[in-house]
């Protein structure tokens, strides 16, 4: 059976009387070169565990167990499931779990793991941190976003977002290849990227204070940060005044007339640790 056929494609939904969710993000992808170079970006070996999320059809399921020695494969969509029970039928190491990812840990007690996944645009964020702030967080996630969302993932001074601090406070995150819209079926309206997300090693700072002064600081991105941090209430609840904020800004070498998105990850972090002292 050819996934990357859309009429085999049609003709498998039509048999289980389903059509693609625009709300789930199932454009299913069509294109072999792409799927193969997903595989290759993963570097599996069959050590490997491989957690899939949203495996759709299961067309890259199937190449990634034929690397890696386990492969967990998520899965929201009921219908979806019972097409993978069709599709995967002849791989014995493919487990597929019905529910959504965000209210599940399936690898928690996995060691030497790796997450792929092609998600929806609302889903990137929340999935992210989830795995990022895991007690057992992957080796690496592989991810197929919207082009956009990869490149504000990675963005650097001056471009920076709540989006990228978050994500790089915890890991490298870098775009390995583009992909074009003309690469699934149905079509979506914008062209995608392949992102890799490697966790390194955490900062010894909480990350709640951190992330309660970095959510203060992009509150209204096109203001000054002096304008946006003042009011922040700290854990303990205490507010903080214009002329602290000031005098706290500048002592980091910071101006108060800064927008939140021209500071680096060191720069919220020496924020949040002197904020702590």
């Amino acid at each position: 059976m050819d996934l990357t056929s859309p009429k085999t494609i049609k003709e498998l939904l039509a048999k289980y009387e389903t059509r693609p969710s625009k709300g789930l993000g199932q454009n299913f992808l069509i294109d072999k070169n792409v799927l193969n170079k997903i595989i290759e970006s993963a570097d599996l070996k069959p050590t490997d565990s491989v957690l899939e999320i949203g495996p759709g059809l299961g067309i890259l399921t199937g190449g990634l167990a034929e690397k890696a020695g386990k492969v967990i494969a998520v899965e929201k969509d009921e219908t979806m499931i019972e097409i993978l029970k069709e599709t995967l039928k002849d791989y014995k190491h493919i487990e597929v779990i019905g529910g959504d990812i965000l209210k599940l840990d399936p690898m928690a007690n996995s060691l030497n793991y790796k997450v792929i996944a092609n998600i929806p645009y609302y889903l990137t964020s929340p999935l992210i941190r989830k795995f990022l702030e895991s007690k057992n967080p992957p080796s690496e996630i592989i991810l197929m976003v919207q082009k956009e969302v990869a490149q504000r993932i990675c963005s650097n001074p001056p471009d920076m977002s709540l989006l990228s601090v978050s994500v790089q406070f915890y890991a490298k995150p870098e775009i390995t290849f583009y992909v074009s819209k003309n690469c699934f079926w149905p079509a979506p309206k914008v062209d995608s990227a392949i992102i890799k997300i490697v966790p390194e090693k955490k900062y010894d700072i909480s990350p709640d204070l951190f992330f309660e002064v970095v959510k203060a600081g992009f509150s209204q991105p096109r203001k000054q940060l002096v304008n946006n941090l003042t009011g922040l209430k700290l854990l303990d609840g205490v507010k903080l005044t214009k002329d602290f904020i000031s005098d706290w800004l500048l002592k980091n070498n910071l101006k108060p007339s800064q927008r939140a998105e021209t500071l680096n990850i060191s720069d919220w972090i020496n924020l949040a640790k002197s904020l702590n002292k």
